[in-house]
């Protein structure tokens, strides 16, 4: 099972980590591990290039565990709001997609949000 925890500070979304195998299917031919990946590519894509914002991140594939944050989302480490607003959106946007997924997927993947 794949568990994502969302990261959020004021409501605001900066960020989620990944752990775990879908066990979907066998490597290769598992689809629901794929989607996560592409949109993980996606949004630390459209955050790196379309915004011009740093994201740390950081894959562990022994570990299978994904990190992914970006700080320019919260008021106190960005003045521009509308990529504060946008790099939230991408987060938040993500969180409810997996949550959609939930519904097929139960058994395979499971999501949380931590408020710190």
């Amino acid at each position: 099972m794949t568990h994502v925890k969302f990261f959020r500070r004021g409501g605001i979304y900066y960020g989620f980590e990944e752990t775990g195998h879908t066990g979907f299917a066998e490597s290769g031919d598992d689809i629901l591990c794929s989607a996560l990946s592409a949109m993980t590519m996606l949004i630390i894509n459209t955050i790196e290039i379309s915004y011009a914002k740093e994201v740390d991140y950081e894959v562990d594939e022994g570990a299978t565990r994904i990190s992914v944050k970006c700080m320019a989302a919260l008021p106190e480490y960005s003045e521009d709001e509308k990529a504060q607003y946008a790099i939230s959106g991408l987060f938040q946007g993500y969180f409810f997609q997996l949550n959609d997924l939930c519904e097929e997927y139960y058994d395979f993947l499971e999501v949380e949000e931590v408020d710190d």
